[in-house]
């Protein structure tokens, strides 16, 4: 079938069933692209499509079949077939009539259509018996589904079809389905309380016809009696004035007359109708045109059978007088054979007829009225014809030109539509490969950033007040890839990299750059946020967890890293053209890379600022003390230990199920209200190596004694903070300002459980204070 068929099928589902459905089907039924009105499909296809559209919409085949044959009908007039169908035939009988001519003009430009063959027989009381012949088996619940359509909207008429019989015809080229329908036009009854409305309207009809029906009567008696007077008018003038007073009535009683003999010689019209062929009952051939003597030279011949030099291709019937007169309204296509030909023509195209059946009573002979077959100028040349062969009064001519037109019309369309589906996939395609351009670039580039570089728009510096800047490398880096392999260096680099960069879709920060091991992230730039400083926080706790989970190549134990924390203002940019970077400049960044190098294995260093930006905010942190920073002098700074509101599942953005939530809820309530925040006093500082690229410092710490004295442990200082959101009770205080773990808003009343490190042990003291 054409691929017309398939999609007026798609645009039937998608009206009445909506586009999912269609795609469901067509996923059900392995069809992948869409259909092209020109491009011939496998008939498997379309049932592969109907019997889907059966199992998912749950109705039967023949009520598909049906409503398929109806909207098939409105598809074709929305197609622009509406006048041509409508001009057809005059009443449903000749509609039907007409189809096998209407199909036969199609097959001009459709050349691979197989269209079916339809007969008519009438019966007595308006009914009519329908014929429906196919080469393909189970389609003939489409015929009612169109027929009615036809009439109803046609002819202003409902009519109802029931099968009386269905089998398999033996013909020439193999078994045909063979449908016979029996057509009954509903009872006027019926119709009259279907559309009581239209009852006035006939009745009125009815009256004005018979009135003048009588006006018609009376002035015919009037003018035939004038007539035998001597008047001046003439015969002819007399009945054009009959027809023109009764408004054409006269064809309803209009009897032709034919001549005693015919007065036309052999010759004259041998010449006149030079395709033409005269055979009786037995398909002996009496009489041919001049022109297909001259293309089949076998039928000058006396006495020869018409079935010898010529096959029957449509209607496909057996070649017989019997099969003939069954289809005798048909549009008949005869083929010469090939082995008949002369020598000289056995090389070119066979030549085909096409034309009309016309059954001579009186002589018992079948007139073939033809004309060749062609559809094209480039087949008249194959066939070595002229369109001087053609009778000038035969249609033929101007067929063959107009259809050479319609043709070059259709291979447009056909072209159209092939680069408009290449044009679609190519389109799909490039959607594809454009998200993942985005995908790779808005991972280089903030998105905003990179869609003012595609546009090819300048991105101006941007000045932020206040962000939180994250920097970590991984301690004794150096030591490692002096003793393993490159490509192993690349493997552990590649799994810590990619557990952090998850991590920065958790926490919504923005990954700046990496280079060897250092890792780089900040928080509240490009896109100022108010909990910038928790975000990177809760980030650097993930990457403590996540580098537990990569190992190292020399000693199979899991790697360390420093992370330094710095809060400030900062000036970002886009700097290059050719690879260009999103940058940050200032003395922030400095500051976070020197609280990274002064970092301890494993630990989260605070710059003061960074503590600020993070003190009441429900992280348990630690002073660390006084230290020498280089370039900086001697700062306060600080460990950051564990967010007191949040679980490690949290940390990391994994699921988390209904029953620990509330089990941690319920847990949280009923700890202890107070944070400690401790600073080392006697410990030794690690002095960090001029080298910040080794990463690799020294440990001189010395624990510290524990002897108490004057409400301090020696070697602590025990500051103590309520923790947000407590009260005396125990529980949470509502309303209190919540807090942003895990890039979702957590509510202050998760109160954690305070964890203090297993050296730090708080005294009696500490606790009463």
């Amino acid at each position: 079938m054409y691929g017309f068929i398939n999609t007026c099928l798609q645009s039937l589902v998608i009206e009445k069933f909506g586009e999912e459905i269609w795609e469901k089907l067509k996923a059900s039924a392995e069809v992948q692209d869409d259909f092209m009105t020109y491009t011939v499909y496998d008939d498997i296809i379309t049932i592969k499509l109907i019997q889907e559209a059966c199992k998912v919409l749950g109705v039967s085949m023949e009520a598909i079949l049906k409503l398929f044959g109806e909207y098939f009908f409105k598809f074709c007039k929305m197609s622009g077939y509406d006048r041509m169908l409508r001009t057809l035939g005059g009443n449903l009988t000749e509609f039907i009539e007409n189809l096998d001519a209407l199909h036969s003009y199609l097959v001009l430009s459709y050349q691979e259509m197989n269209a079916p063959s339809f007969r008519v027989e009438k019966g007595a009381d308006g009914k009519m018996l329908l014929h429906y012949y196919s080469d393909r088996s189970g389609l003939c619940h489409i015929v009612p589904g169109i027929i009615e359509a036809v009439a109803k909207d046609f002819f202003d008429i409902d009519v109802t079809m029931d099968i009386l019989d269905m089998s398999k015809e033996e013909e020439r080229t193999g078994k045909k389905e063979h449908v016979v329908f029996l057509v009954v036009q509903k009872p006027h009854r019926q119709m009259r309380r279907a559309k009581p409305n239209r009852l006035q309207d006939n009745q009125d009809i009815q009256r004005n016809q018979e009135v003048l029906e009588a006006a018609f009567l009376r002035m015919k008696e009037k003018y035939l009696s004038v007539s035998v007077c001597p008047v001046k008018k003439s015969h002819w003038e007399i009945v054009r004035s009959i027809v023109m007073f009764g408004k054409g009535h006269l064809v309803n009683t209009f009897v032709p007359v034919y001549p005693e003999r015919l007065w036309i010689e052999q010759k004259t019209f041998c010449s006149a109708f030079p395709f033409h062929i005269v055979f009786d009952e037995s398909l002996r051939v009496k009489q041919a045109g001049v022109n297909i003597q001259k293309y089949v030279p076998g039928l000058q011949t006396q006495k020869i059978q018409l079935d010898e030099y010529f096959s029957i291709i449509h209607p496909q019937v057996t070649f017989n007088i019997f099969s003939i007169c069954k289809f005798i309204n048909s549009q008949f296509v005869l083929k010469a054979r090939r082995e008949r030909m002369p020598e000289a023509r056995k090389s070119q195209p066979a030549l085909k007829l096409r034309g009309q059946m016309l059954w001579m009573e009186s002589m018992r002979c079948m007139l073939y009225m033809c004309s060749p077959k062609l559809r094209s100028l480039q087949e008249l040349e194959e066939c070595k014809m002229h369109l001087s062969d053609i009778a000038p009064h035969d249609t033929t001519r101007d067929l063959i030109l107009l259809n050479q037109q319609r043709l070059a019309e259709i291979e447009l369309s056909n072209q159209l539509e092939r680069k408009k589906e290449e044009l679609r996939v190519l389109s799909k395609h490039l959607a594809i490969e454009k998200k993942k351009t985005e995908t790779l670039l808005y991972a280089m580039l903030p998105k905003h950033v990179a869609n003012q570089l595609k546009e090819g728009k300048k991105v101006a510096a941007g000045e932020f007040k206040t962000c939180t800047i994250l920097f970590s490398d991984v301690v004794t880096f150096t030591n490692i890839c002096a003793a393993c392999q490159p490509i192993q260096i690349v493997k552990m680099l590649n799994s810590m990299y990619s557990k952090f960069d998850r991590l920065t879709s958790v926490h919504e920060v923005y990954k700046v750059e990496t280079i060897g091991d250092a890792y780089m992230v900040v928080g509240g730039v490009p896109v100022p946020i108010g909990s910038h400083a928790q975000r990177v926080a809760n980030f650097a706790l993930g990457m403590r967890i996540s580098a537990k989970e990569v190992m190292n190549p020399i000693t199979g134990e899991p790697i360390q890293i420093r992370v330094g924390i710095h809060t400030g203002p900062v000036l970002a940019g886009v700097v290059g053209d050719k690879m260009p970077r999103y940058c940050l400049f200032g003395d922030t960044v400095n500051t976070a890379s020197r609280m990274e190098s002064h970092g301890l294995p494993d630990k989260v260093h605070l710059s003061p600022t960074a503590y600020s930006a993070l003190e009441n905010q429900g992280f348990e942190i630690i002073e660390r003390g006084e230290i020498e920073v280089k370039g900086k002098g001697k700062m306060t700074t600080y460990f950051l230990i564990r967010n007191l509101h949040a679980s490690e599942d949290e940390i990391m953005g994994r699921p988390q199920s209904l029953r620990d939530r509330k089990e941690a809820s319920a847990q949280g309530s009923q700890d202890s209200r107070t944070v400690a925040i401790m600073r080392y006093e006697h410990s030794e500082l690690r002095s960090p190596r001029s080298d910040k690229a080794d990463g690799e410092y020294i440990d001189h710490h010395t624990p510290p004694s524990t002897v108490v004295h004057g409400g301090r442990i020696a070697g602590f200082r025990c500051v103590v903070h309520a923790s947000e959101g407590s009260t005396p009770e125990g529980g949470s205080v509502a309303g209190q300002d919540s807090v942003e773990v895990a890039g979702r808003r957590r509510s202050s009343d998760w109160t954690g459980t305070p964890h203090f490190p297993d050296d730090a042990l708080p005294s009696a003291f500490c606790l009463l204070l």
